[in-house]
């Protein structure tokens, strides 16, 4: 079944789209990082809806950068353990998909986070607190795809008014039990790129610049 009507729709803004969140990298589209109230709230079977923020400029604002139906849901640990997702674990010296990895948490032999060297780390490879703690703090899960669209910098319109959502800070939840408009619009956008499912359509917008990296408490890139 496409859609699970007791599912839900999480509708978001990609404010910094690189490739690290989401990654949509090597045929499986993962949220690792950055929103943790979605990865947190979302369940196997909804659908995350992430359009682009202003910031990366008004070709791309409102529009669908990603779609992505949740397959599976775990730990870090198990992200970090599942041999699935070691091509997921970042390289700083590696090409732009490695540098961009986002399986970067684990736990040491005591119970303390380990945040690898990556796009969330300190310009020296150091862990980062405040995207340590935003990341891991609230939600110790990770949220699994294979069966998405990442449109990238070529993102496809969509109408965001049918289903009330106003781009802007944080997430809006919609019930597809409620909602007929979110219904159609995921079956919109899955039957006219159908045969384009779980590929990297275009380059992520910021692809060029994989290999800086972001404070999440102030936006700095550097």
């Amino acid at each position: 079944m496409l859609i699970n009507p007791n599912s839900t729709l999480f509708a978001y803004v990609i404010t910094r789209d690189f490739g690290f969140a989401p990654n949509p990298f090597y045929g499986i589209c993962t949220l690792a990082t950055c929103k943790p109230k979605i990865r947190k709230g979302a369940k196997v079977g909804d659908w995350i809806l992430g359009v682009g923020g202003r910031d990366l400029g008004t070709d791309i604002q409102g529009k669908c950068i990603l779609l992505m139906k949740v397959s599976e849901k775990m730990s870090f640990e198990e992200y970090w353990n599942e041999p699935r997702f070691s091509l997921k674990k970042p390289c700083r010296n590696g090409s732009p998909l490695k540098m961009l990895g986002d399986n970067i948490y684990h736990r040491d032999g005591v119970g303390n986070w380990i945040q690898e060297d990556s796009h969330h780390s300190n310009s020296d490879g150091t862990t980062n607190n405040d995207n340590l703690k935003r990341d891991t703090g609230d939600c110790d899960q990770v949220l699994v795809s294979n069966n998405f669209f990442y449109f990238g910098n070529n993102p496809i319109p969509v109408d965001l008014g049918s289903i009330n959502y106003k781009p802007g800070i944080g997430h809006k939840k919609i019930q597809f039990s409620s909602s007929a408009s979110a219904k159609q619009l995921v079956e919109m956008v899955y039957s006219k790129n159908k045969c384009n499912l779980n590929c990297v359509m275009s380059d992520p917008c910021q692809f060029m610049v994989s290999h800086q990296r972001v404070n999440q408490s102030t936006g700095v890139i550097y």
